[in-house]
């Protein structure tokens, strides 16, 4: 029975607990309750449509209520919805597998399933510690995991332990073992303010922690040519290569994190493409079904899928797995997408909208309070600051990326931020038209927003500011 808004926000308050929200604040706010979708746009209970901005958090590729997604699910529907993996096999996982083998990068032949980018994540560093494990046995002292600085990869414990984030993760410090982190490339942020120069300083620095933790480190995962969660951080032309290098130097396995940048969001159908890299091992999520139902896989080559191979009685199996891993609906969902990008060519139509993203994108730095702008493909980050000369940030208390999302949501788009850092990510299958009004609407919200945030940055840069005061 449909309800209406007034009666979903309250049960909604009562009952819901939602992620990456705090409740005591979200409690005493008029919440946005979506009840349909069709395109690219969401329509909320009070029957106002907006813009999807965020692809629902990197997840939609085409759009909302896509006939080939659709009729997928519900001739899966008439055959069954979900059986076990374990030890069996259904048709849509193998379909499923055979189509990701043809359009990951060469060398990746085995597919893993799992529920969730973070779960992907997690099946992949187990698996690169038991490669090494199963390959030299249980005393190998190859136990450790690189990753980069303001990584992130998810929320399951092996993943924090890989990338903790302080803001997300501090609670759980004390049951992660000692990270070790290279600095990723981030011109903007870094003493280092040349492409070359950042990408020059982190693989130097990866190369010392291989030396310095010679035959410990198992595996480097990184987050495919841009960091999400750090604020839409693209990684200079060449360092992924030169990871994959050294990687390979050092007989080290890499594990790229393709969960965000897979399916098109780039401009490539996997960010890896963008310099031939093959990874040891790859996780994929999100977009792998379209954005309708959840569904992760963990790719891995022959060789670190042939360590897993001998008697039971060895125990060099996999022991990991889900109650839902392999679902035939989420498989059935994710054919259709495929089926859907092939058709419409999507990614072969994407340079026509990155060169907009990029026009839009270079035009917002002239604004008083954006100090960098980032992007590639389909996916933006607009870093607001204090002061443009120094680059003095806002506190994560101030939240000022708020200000900018909420002019927008009262616009007709849905975007977020993170921290100070303004992101839009559209559907891929967004029209040029459509992409032009969002950012429209984005480049408006942002300018209106100015006199606010000069009253904030008039704060900061005073020290007046302080955690909770009113801005």
């Amino acid at each position: 029975m449909h309800k209406d808004h007034d009666a979903l926000a309250r049960l909604d308050k009562e009952h819901v607990w939602h992620p990456y929200t705090q409740m005591a604040e979200y409690n005493e706010t008029d919440p946005l309750v979506v009840v349909e979708g069709e395109g690219r746009k969401l329509k909320d209970a009070k029957g106002r449509w907006y813009y999807d901005g965020t692809s629902s958090i990197w997840l939609n590729v085409h759009g909302h209520r896509v006939p080939e997604i659709d009729l997928a699910i519900v001739e899966q529907l008439g055959k069954v919805a979900h059986s076990t993996l374990l030890g069996q096999a259904n048709e849509p996982s193998i379909l499923l597998a055979e189509e990701l083998i043809k359009i990951t990068p060469e060398r990746l032949t085995k597919v893993f399933y799992s529920d969730s980018g973070s779960e992907a994540v997690e099946a992949a560093i187990k698996m690169a510690l038991q490669y090494w494990a199963n390959s030299e046995g249980k005393g190998t002292r190859r136990h450790r995991i690189l990753s980069f600085e303001d990584g992130y990869h998810g929320d399951t414990l092996g993943a924090v332990a890989a990338a903790p984030v302080e803001t997300f993760h501090w609670p759980f410090k004390a049951m992660l073992p000692p990270a070790l982190r290279a600095p990723f490339p981030n011109p903007y942020r870094t003493e280092e303010t040349t492409p070359q120069g950042t990408m020059r300083a982190s693989l130097e620095a990866v190369e010392r922690l291989f030396e310095e933790h010679s035959g410990e480190v198992a595996a480097v995962i990184v987050e495919a040519m841009m960091q999400g969660v750090a604020g839409i951080v693209v990684a200079p032309e060449g360092f992924l290569w030169g990871l994959s290098e050294l990687c390979q130097e050092h007989g080290v396995l890499l594990i790229a994190d393709e969960v965000a940048t897979g399916f098109g969001r780039t401009g490539r159908m996997f960010a890896c493409e963008h310099e031939s890299v093959t990874p040891d091992l790859m996780a994929i999520g999100k977009g792998l079904t379209g954005g309708y139902l959840p569904l992760a896989a963990t790719l891995a080559t022959d060789e670190v899928y042939g360590a897993f191979l001998g008697s039971h009685v060895e125990k060099k199996t996999f022991f990991h797995g889900h109650s839902y891993t392999g679902n035939q609906l989420g498989c059935a969902a994710a054919l259709g997408n495929l089926k859907r990008m092939r058709e419409t060519k999507l990614i072969e139509g994407l340079a026509e909208k990155e060169r907009l993203i990029s026009a839009r994108a270079e035009a917002m730095r002239e604004h008083p309070y954006v100090g960098d702008v980032r992007y590639k493909g389909m996916v933006l980050g607009i870093e607001l600051v204090a002061d443009k000369q120094t680059k003095t940030t806002y506190p994560w208390e101030a939240q000022v990326g708020w200000r900018v999302c909420n002019r927008a949501r009262e616009k007709g788009l849905l975007v977020r931020p993170l921290g100070s850092v303004v992101i839009c990510m559209p559907p891929l299958g967004s029209t040029v038209e459509e992409l032009s009004e969002m950012l429209d609407i984005l480049t408006e919200a942002l300018w209106e927003a100015t006199e606010e945030i000069s009253g904030l940055s008039e704060k900061v840069l005073s020290g007046a500011y302080r955690a909770g005061s009113p801005a």
